[in-house]
């Protein structure tokens, strides 16, 4: 049998590729004779560049060093070529929100993206695939853009300082130095599809997170509103709230097309081709919840499976939070099977090999069920 694991990372406790890893080790101990194709995967978050670099031959990792993380201090990062010349930005790894010494909702901004991006089309690429997933800022990308040779000014004349929390004083913008974008375009991969201002905007539904208070919320969006109405552009679109507003800025001073993160990387990753003739895919995320099929690697698995040869999935999970969708031929939560999210969280390869050698016998099971029912159905 031919088995496909594509798990997203199970947020803070195991990446996409130990997870993957951990459950084929499952399954081979229940059937050690199958075939086991790994191919982690991620939504346009968080491991959107490790995904590309692992299912992508042929992709080099370029490194940028010393980009200014969104506090200020500088990181080592890398973006990734791909042979088609086609570029992986990952904002995460530069202007993400782990990187914060503390949280800092106005100050933190997104110059480190710009400078990767400007890294990248300096070395000639023919198009740029953007994750932007996992932000520290909400500076509606104006760090970007800055870095990128926009400049934002207040009514001084004087430049902005970096961070969504000088917003409200912008007066004017000056766009006739900001870099061209590559003649392929641009794709900014998200998983959310927030707009960019009010209740369900960039700054009142992802700024908590970031350690915004409800007065900062609101000078926020308060600020991204001012630069909405200089920039332009449609900040009500679906998704020109991700990452503080970082997809809106991108979409509208770089006409860069916003499109859902987890079902552009796994055809970036190859896994239309890896289902056309698997028997079982695995997929799985740290929280199985109503928004797991729209956006996230788990529905983007589901989606694949069903527009091919339907092939069952199974659906592991760190915890199900919801029913289980048409599709999911079996499933397991972590939880439920170490006897607590603190167990599981604490050793989680453990619980996964258990949860992968626990479906390989249900699978077992369920073909010598059918065997009995029709005798010409042979495992």
């Amino acid at each position: 049998m031919r088995i496909v694991i594509a798990p997203d990372a199970f947020k803070g406790t195991i990446g996409a590729e130990a997870a993957a890893a951990a459950l084929g080790e499952g399954w081979s101990r229940g059937r050690p004779g199958d075939d086991i194709v790994a191919l982690p995967l991620a939504d346009g978050g968080e491991g959107t560049l490790d995904a590309m670099a692992r299912a992508v031959p042929g992709a080099v990792r370029v490194p940028v060093l010393g980009a200014p993380g969104p506090d200020g201090r500088p990181v080592d990062t890398a973006w990734l070529r791909l042979p088609d010349g086609t570029g992986v930005v990952e904002l995460a790894a530069v202007s993400g929100l782990p990187l914060m010494a503390a949280p800092d909702a106005m100050r933190a901004h997104t110059a480190g993206l710009g400078t990767v991006l400007a890294a990248a089309l300096g070395a000639g690429v023919s198009a740029l695939v953007v994750a932007v997933g996992g932000s520290a800022s909400t500076d509606g990308g104006t760090g970007v853009l800055a870095a990128l040779g926009a400049r934002f000014r207040d009514c001084d004349g004087k430049e902005l300082p970096y961070g969504g929390g000088s917003l409200a004083r912008l007066a004017a913008i000056d766009s006739t130095r900001l870099a061209t974008p590559p003649p392929g375009g641009v794709q900014i991969l998200t998983d959310v599809t927030n707009p960019l201002l009010g209740p369900t905007g960039a700054a009142a539904v992802f700024g908590p997170q970031k350690g915004a208070s409800a007065r900062e919320i609101a000078e926020l969006d308060a600020g991204l509103a001012r630069l909405a109405t200089l920039l332009g552009g449609t900040p009500a679109a679906p998704g020109a709230g991700a990452a503080g507003g970082t997809a809106y800025g991108l979409a509208t001073a770089w006409n860069a097309a916003i499109v859902p993160g987890a079902p552009r990387v796994a055809e970036l990753a190859g896994l239309p081709a890896a289902l056309a003739d698997a028997d079982l895919v695995i997929t799985g995320e740290g929280r199985f919840d109503a928004t797991s099929t729209h956006g996230k690697v788990v529905g983007a698995v589901l989606d694949l499976a069903r527009r091919g040869t339907g092939v069952p999935v199974a659906l592991v999970a760190g915890s199900i939070a919801a029913p289980l969708p048409a599709g999911v031929s079996t499933s397991a939560d972590l939880t439920r099977l170490a006897g607590s999210a603190t167990a599981a969280q604490t050793d989680a390869a453990h619980w996964l090999r258990l949860a992968g050698a626990t479906m390989a016998g249900r699978f077992d099971a369920d073909r010598a069920a059918r065997t009995r029912r029709d005798p010409l159905d042979r495992p």
